[in-house]
């Protein structure tokens, strides 16, 4: 009798645990993340993806970050890195102010579970923080964790390929 009331004691805390560990806030107070949710298709480039939504294959592209472009240095590497963080994956896409952008890409920041892309690319150094008015939620943060990765040495930095001293566009 008393080691069945342990294990149900164990059991319940070790059920409290969880629940503690998933309550991250990222989005909302229970600690879930609140967008549109979608499985990727293709990863376009460190920055880029196309998003099976209701049906429909939509382009996204990642707010408040920037990635090297196919003719720069540390290219493969970015899109690797955004490979690994996304692929195949269900994602989970939240709005700051804009909808799309000027090649009617929908701009979001990203989301697996509780993992925030855009953030994580920043932090591993496979992407620089970038203002594009008026979706700036995040920049301070991203330019913040930047400098950390610069640093640190991290990703694409050593490369030099975000050293152009613009971090607005």
């Amino acid at each position: 009798m008393i080691l069945r009331l342990l294990l149900l004691m164990l059991l319940f805390f070790a059920a409290a645990c969880d629940d503690v560990a998933d309550s991250g806030g990222n989005g909302s107070q229970d600690g879930s993340v609140r967008g549109e949710s979608g499985r990727v298709v293709q990863v376009i480039d460190g920055d880029t993806i196309d998003v099976m939504l209701d049906g429909e294959e939509v382009r996204v592209r990642y707010v408040g970050v920037n990635t090297p472009e196919r003719d720069e240095p540390c290219y493969a590497d970015a899109v690797a890195a955004n490979r690994a963080l996304v692929e195949g994956k269900t994602v989970t896409l939240v709005k700051d102010t804009s909808d799309t952008d000027r090649y009617d890409r929908l701009l979001r920041y990203i989301y697996v579970g509780d993992t925030f892309i855009n953030r994580d690319l920043v932090i591993q150094g496979y992407a620089e923080a970038v203002l594009y008015q008026p979706d700036d939620q995040y920049f301070s943060e991203f330019s913040d964790l930047e400098r950390q990765a610069a640093r640190a040495g991290r990703g694409c930095h050593p490369s030099g390929i975000f050293d152009d001293g613009n971090d607005k566009r």
